[in-house]
């Protein structure tokens, strides 16, 4: 039997979305110009919520406008480790950190399951202990430029219970063989937590916080400071 742990990040170990801070970081650092352009941001995001573009674009559109179309790998993966450093040293719930311990103790694999993209959120998870991370992923060119243009679905929703399966199956990990635990704060995650054998809701939303409540899930509050009996409850 082998045992899997998958987090969200965003506003589940966080506090707070990384992608929207992560573009403003690097763009203060790199071009501080690009943020005169946040306004063209607007429309994007506005076609998006009236489903007029699909979140996998207004992704791209917005690593394009704040980051450039094209980017030395190094150069994005140097504020990338600056900004990692800013947000597990800020942002992360209190709760969190003693969760991921307890559960590799128990014997249960910590994975980072995120929409956020790979190149920080590998970062994060590396300074949270966590050495596997599903994460959306942007196109590398053959020169070794990081580009807007994202590799395969960005993982929200549905796209990100298909990409743990297929990592699972990338382990060689079998479902009728492995128990699974699943944490996120939000109702889009809910494919993945019906997917899991313990599923548990993290300072939810409210629309996550119904469905838990109507499907018997655990809600944890991982904004208060851990207790020894938080680190072993799920004994």
């Amino acid at each position: 039997m082998s045992s899997f742990a998958f987090y969200d990040l965003d506003r589940t170990v966080t506090r707070s979305p990384t992608w929207s801070s992560f573009l403003l970081f690097a763009s203060l650092r790199r071009a501080p110009w690009r943020l005169m352009l946040t306004p063209l941001l607007v429309p994007p995001a506005a076609a998006q919520r009236a489903g007029l573009l699909s979140r996998d674009r207004l992704k791209e559109v917005m690593h394009g406008l704040m980051l450039g179309r094209s980017t030395p790998v190094a150069e994005l993966s140097s504020v990338a480790e600056r900004f990692a450093q800013r947000a597990v040293a800020s942002s992360v719930r209190p709760h969190a950190r003693a969760r991921i311990r307890s559960d590799r103790e128990q014997g249960y694999r910590p994975v980072l399951a995120t929409a956020a993209h790979r190149f920080y959120a590998e970062r994060i998870a590396q300074l949270l202990g966590i050495a596997d991370v599903v994460a959306t992923a942007a196109i590398i060119s053959a020169d070794g430029r990081l580009t807007h243009r994202l590799d395969g679905r960005n993982l929200y929703g549905p796209a990100k219970l298909t990409a743990v399966q297929q990592w699972l199956a990338d382990q060689g990990a079998r479902r009728e063989t492995s128990r699974i635990r699943v944490y996120s704060d939000h109702v889009s995650d809910a494919p993945l937590l019906e997917f899991a054998d313990e599923p548990f809701a993290v300072n939810p939303h409210a629309p996550l916080r119904a469905l838990a409540q109507t499907r018997g899930w655990s809600i944890l509050d991982w904004d208060s400071q851990p207790t020894e009996e938080d680190t072993t409850c799920a004994r």
